[in-house]
C-alpha cells in the first residue's frame, strides 16, 4: 500500500469506519490528557486512559490498583475537569489497567 493511501485511509477527516476510529481515538487521548493535568503532580502516571459512555458515566482506567484507590478520592475533580472541557459526565468509575 502506498504511503499516501495509508494517509488518506487514517486520516480523521475522511467519512469511513476508520475515519470515525481515529476521530474517536483523537478525542479519548485528549480526554485522558485533560484529567491527568487537571490532577495534582503527584499523580503523574495515575491515568492511563479515559472514556465517556452513552450513559454520561466518565471512566478512569488507573495504572495500578494503589492508583485507583487515589483517584476514587479524586473523583469530583475529574467531574468538574471534564464538564469545563464541554463533556457532558453524571458520575465518574475508576477501574484499573489489566496489563
Amino acid at each position: 500500500m502506498a504511503e499516501n493511501d495509508l494517509k488518506n485511509l487514517l486520516n480523521p477527516c475522511s467519512s469511513g469506519d476508520l475515519g470515525n476510529i481515529v476521530r474517536r481515538a483523537k478525542e479519548l487521548g485528549e480526554l485522558t490528557t485533560l484529567l491527568s493535568r487537571a490532577l495534582p503532580v503527584e499523580f503523574g502516571g495515575a491515568i492511563v486512559a479515559a472514556n465517556v459512555r452513552e450513559s454520561g458515566e466518565l471512566v478512569v482506567i488507573a495504572a495500578s490498583s494503589a492508583w485507583a484507590s487515589r483517584l476514587r478520592y479524586e473523583t469530583e475533580m475529574l467531574l468538574a475537569a471534564a464538564r469545563s472541557a464541554g463533556v457532558e459526565v453524571a458520575t465518574c468509575l475508576v477501574r484499573v489497567s489489566r496489563s
